[in-house]
């Protein structure tokens, strides 16, 4: 991984905790496999902790690690740096997906009960009068009781969003094409199509990945047909929504958004999204940051103390799952 995800998510507690399981080689951490001194460690190692910024392991990597036989990053996507010969070698995988899923959920959870209260347009509003408004004409739209939330896809922070929403009077509705009706039950979610979804729901929060199939899936036509006031969150991929179509539907005054991704990010100095006061842009921080590293680092030391055991990963990366996750 790159030294600062070295130092981010390791830190010397965690350095500690896995030198209890391992037989850990001295740091420095690793960020380049192709030189003498990588190959020197990769000649012993059987299991690599990767991270952010981790190097491609191709067959040339592969070749200077003869006894590799498991992988555990400790962060989401493993797409960057597994590669086919990793899978061709049988070589065991293992993710921190989950442990990053629920930061995101959290904050998903978070701006859907804020944006149905209004809490940062009246905050603003508050901010500029200086003075409180007849609270007992505020709109009936505003608040959060039998909202309808509608949630883009089952994936890992998806399921943890409809959890957290589960307590609440919410209504949430899912589409997500490889999950069943008897699946949607069990989540305690009513399935519809993506039409549906779109027409329906007070709030959509999507968290498809981003593949060829996503790419632009939230379109202008479903943009189009959101209920006068819904508001969009995208945690996902800036390039799985049709950026144009939601800054004109944005401009218009007519949705709203909370955007922690965008694409490209940042956004141009000159972006019209910059000056939509009903959209929220942050900078790509639902993820793990801060103090919720140390939950990537214990997710993953988890995972390897059960793999030393012999009871494999908990949570393996599976190649014919690769075409469905991020």
């Amino acid at each position: 991984m790159s030294k600062d995800a070295a130092r981010a998510v390791w830190d010397p507690a965690s350095l500690d905790g896995l030198a209890r399981i391992c037989d850990l080689v001295p740091l420095p951490v690793l960020d380049d496999l192709s030189t003498a001194r990588a190959h020197e460690v990769l000649a012993d190692v059987d299991l690599l902790v990767t991270g952010w910024g981790c190097p491609a392991l191709d067959a040339s990597v592969l070749r200077a690690a003869p006894r590799l036989r498991a992988v555990a990053h400790t962060a989401g996507s493993v797409r960057g740096h597994v590669t086919d010969a990793c899978w061709e070698r049988g070589i065991e995988v293992s993710s921190a997906a989950a442990a990053n899923a629920v930061p995101v959920a959290e904050y998903t959870l978070a701006m859907i009960l804020l944006t149905g209260k209004h809490v940062l347009e009246r905050a603003r509003d508050y901010g500029a009068s200086k003075r409180r408004a007849n609270w007992l004409r505020t709109s009936h739209e505003v608040g959060n009781y039998r909202r309808t939330v509608g949630i883009l896809s089952a994936s890992l922070v998806g399921r943890r969003v409809i959890e957290l929403l589960r307590p609440l009077d919410i209504e949430v509705l899912l589409y997500d094409p490889y999950v069943s009706d008897a699946d949607a039950v069990e989540l305690g979610v009513r399935r519809v199509e993506l039409a549906e979804l779109f027409t329906h729901c007070d709030t959509v929060s999507v968290h498809t990945p981003l593949l060829p199939a996503t790419r632009g899936l939230v379109s202008r036509t479903l943009i189009d047909s959101m209920q006068d006031d819904a508001v969009l969150i995208n945690t996902s991929r800036g390039a799985v929504v049709d950026q144009e179509a939601l800054t004109d539907a944005l401009l218009g005054g007519r949705v709203r958004a909370v955007l922690d991704v965008t694409d490209p990010e940042a956004l141009p100095p000159d972006h019209p999204l910059w000056a939509c006061e009903n959209a929220l842009i942050t900078p790509h921080l639902a993820g793990s940051e801060g103090n919720e590293w140390r939950r990537l680092a214990d997710h993953t030391l988890a995972e390897i103390e059960r793999w030393a055991s012999g009871s494999g990963f908990r949570h393996p990366v599976q190649r014919e799952r690769l075409a469905f996750l991020a």
